[in-house]
């Protein structure tokens, strides 16, 4: 009997993420396109393919506007069990070349992750920047005189690039590291060293490109955010990059094509539902509030589940906050995905109702959340809470208090996806080298998804990637939004604000296993102290936990 009711939950796990795509698309926003003949449709063990129209126009500048959080990754089926504090992504295959972010002041938690790089250690860097001199100009360079051949001040190499024609420039590069010479940019730029980022800059404009190898097309936009970040700041940031608008139905199809080639949303949505639905198993009434509700596509794939449930489906109430990016893409507010999440639910038979709040999510506050007496209450946070403000930005610190207030409600369950990254409070240079490492894993696992001058994925990345990367690297202050942090800080913000941890069981991890498979096998999924990580490669790139 056991053994039967564990196989009846297996088989419920693998309905819950593998509804019918028409069941679903069917109540999906009327201008998403869906491209099954051309996005993606071919998947297996070396992940999805497409094929668009080709672009091959060798162009570096940012043309998107209005993308926040969007990222790329996926895992093998086989996951792996580990307690130990050590990384639990083999260094082996590596192909990570920047500083190990994890061993900042911010992280005392022991995130699974570590590594060494040519900036751990300044020595190694100076080393480095030693050789990209005599790359870029020789060992008895004639361009300078010979008394300024010492690399450490650097002020001379930039200015002697500067000077170079066309024709020497195009020379040298066969000779250039990329990445050599984008971290060479991002020190003399944390130098302050004007000339010498004048100089690598009018040679990274020559390197890279928005079609090209996945790091020449981040180099494109870091070089984008490099410029944006020494020709303005703050809220003024963005206009000195010559960015077009994309239209609504324009925005939609670029997430949602990234949607289709990368398992990071999925990632949230298979692991948050697969909790909630664990933990509701018995509970007629739920209420679940969203901080970040998007097109409420993962809603309608628990509604499809519940529906199934012995005994007939729980009435659902769903809470939705909206963000800029997803009001944009949609066209409108949330009354559109209440309607589509009525209409689904209806086609269920699954009792339901949606409130969609006015406010944001540093602004909510209780009486915004409408909360009803008798029911179970679950509170998703995907990918959203490394935008809120913390104190290290505001004395307000809406980080720390929308926890507060969460817990307040005393929820059943609180799930947490976020990007595992350091940037928040790290300083110029160190947030530089790790958005360098997190995006090169990035733009790999895109990069086997879709050929490399495929006009649709180039769209994708520059509307809903390069703007996290140039806010990155361009902002500070209030105007840097983009603000990750390490599981580790995560968990010690959580239990300061009274939470306990929520250990993800085992029909989780076969949850999200059983999504990976239509995903490059470079894609890994590693499970320790409770938590879940997705990686690509020995990279990790986003985490899943649970709380209570």
């Amino acid at each position: 009997m056991q053994t039967s009711q564990k196989h009846q939950t297996r088989v419920n796990i693998h309905r819950l993420y593998h509804q019918p795509a028409k069941d679903v698309d069917q109540f999906c926003l009327p201008h998403i396109q869906i491209l099954e003949n051309n996005a993606c449709s071919d998947v297996g063990s070396q992940g999805p393919s497409v094929s668009y129209q080709a672009y091959n126009d060798q162009i570096f500048t940012l043309e998107s506007s209005t993308a926040t959080a969007s990222f790329v990754a996926y895992d093998s089926p086989s996951a792996i069990s580990v307690s130990s504090s050590r990384s639990p992504f083999s260094p082996q295959g590596s192909q990570s070349w920047m500083s190990d972010p994890h061993h900042s002041p911010d992280n005392t938690h022991g995130s699974p992750f570590s590594g060494s790089s040519v900036v751990d250690d300044s020595n190694g860097l100076k080393h480095k920047l030693r050789e990209l001199e005599v790359s870029l100009l020789g060992p008895e360079s004639d361009i300078i005189d010979s008394c300024n051949c010492c690399f450490t001040s650097g002020a001379h190499q930039a200015a002697s690039m500067a000077g170079l024609n066309h024709e020497q420039l195009v020379d040298m590069i066969p000779r250039l590291d990329l990445k050599e010479v984008l971290i060479a940019c991002g020190q003399a730029l944390y130098d302050n060293d004007m000339s010498r980022v004048a100089g690598l800059m009018h040679v990274l404009e020559k390197m890279v490109s928005v079609s090209g190898e996945p790091l020449q097309r981040l180099g494109a936009y870091v070089l984008e955010g490099l410029r944006a970040r020494l020709e303005s700041s703050g809220s003024n940031i963005y206009k000195a990059l010559k960015c077009q608008e994309p239209t609504s139905s324009e925005l939609m199809s670029y997430m949602h094509i990234l949607f289709r080639i990368c398992p990071y949303w999925k990632f949230a949505y298979t692991s948050a539902n697969a909790v909630i639905k664990e933990v509701m198993e018995y509970e007629q009434r739920i209420h679940i509030i969203d901080f970040q509700i998007a097109q409420g596509t993962q809603w309608m794939y628990l509604i499809a589940a519940l529906s199934k449930r012995p005994g007939g489906p729980p009435f659902i109430r769903v809470t939705g906050i909206d963000d800029s990016q997803s009001n944009h893409a949609r066209g409108g507010g949330l009354s559109i995905v209440g309607q589509k999440l009525s209409e689904f639910a209806k086609s269920y038979n699954v009792p339901f109702e949606f409130h969609d709040t006015s406010v944001s999510t540093s602004e909510i506050q209780v009486q915004n959340l409408n909360i009803h007496p008798g029911e179970a209450l679950a509170v998703n946070f995907p990918y959203v809470l490394h935008h809120m403000p913390d104190e290290s930005v505001t004395i307000s610190n809406h980080r720390d208090r929308l926890l507060r207030l969460v817990k307040s409600l005393s929820p059943k369950v609180v799930t947490l996806v976020e990007q595992e990254s350091n940037t928040n409070t790290s300083p110029f240079f160190s947030r530089y080298i790790e958005t360098l490492d997190y995006y090169t894993a990035m733009f790999e696992s895109i990069d086997v998804a879709c050929p490399r001058d495929d006009k649709q994925r180039i769209s994708a990345e520059q509307h809903c990637v390069a703007r996290d990367i140039v806010n990155m690297i361009a902002c500070e202050g209030q105007e840097r939004v983009e603000r990750h942090e390490l599981l580790g800080k995560w968990r010690s913000r959580f239990m300061m604000a009274g939470f306990s941890p929520y250990p993800l069981s085992s029909l989780v991890t076969l949850a999200v296993q059983d999504m990976l498979k239509e995903y490059n096998n470079n894609y890994r999924l590693v499970e320790t102290e409770g938590s879940l990580y997705l990686g690509w490669i020995n990279r990790a790139m986003a985490t899943s936990s649970a709380w209570r």
